[in-house]
């Protein structure tokens, strides 16, 4: 796949609008973007969709779901709600099947208060990924709080020490 092709796909799990996570989560698109020479797009935030999420029937929802089962890359981001990722993205994940995001190159990213719940991108989000049937090449990120007021540089050291990995699924990836 030529790089102008990549398409890097943004989900937000947090159900407030205007949140940190979105924040972290476009920064984290952007700069993935750049690094493989693809393009942010789509951006799906999760906060706009509320109850309807739970909505077997929401046309809505299910358009985002064909939005981010169709990315190459697909940005992952929820804030840490007791040790793990949100019930909104967890109840949006539960509406697709075992693998439907077969082919997909995910990043787990995960913002929280303190440092102390670093590993929950690892142990909780990657999994869920990885049963959808994303591939996750990379260590997850883990933002505090405290690393929003120099953002892009937190995310510039984990994309130097994760970007060859990401590069190389996708070289590897299925079209």
């Amino acid at each position: 796949m030529a790089h102008s092709d990549i398409t890097v796909g943004v989900l937000v799990g947090n159900p407030r609008p205007a949140s940190r996570t979105a924040t972290v989560a476009l920064e984290v698109g952007r700069q993935v973007a750049d690094a493989v020479g693809g393009r942010v797009g789509p951006v799906v935030d999760l906060a706009m969709h509320g109850g309807d999420v739970l909505d077997p029937d929401s046309a809505t929802v299910q358009r985002d779901m064909e939005l981010v089962s169709g990315v190459d890359t697909l940005i992952v981001v929820s804030p840490t709600y007791k040790a793990t990722y949100t019930g909104l993205l967890k109840s949006f994940f539960d509406r697709f099947g075992f693998v439907s995001l077969d082919g997909v190159v995910a990043v787990p990213v995960m913002v929280g208060g303190a440092p102390h719940h670093a590993m929950a991108g690892e142990v909780h989000l990657r999994p869920l990924l990885v049963e959808l049937g994303a591939v996750v090449p990379t260590r997850s990120l883990y933002v505090v709080d405290s690393e929003l007021d120099h953002l892009t540089d937190t995310v510039s050291t984990w994309l130097s020490r994760e970007g060859a990995s990401l590069t190389n699924a996708l070289r590897t990836a299925p079209a």
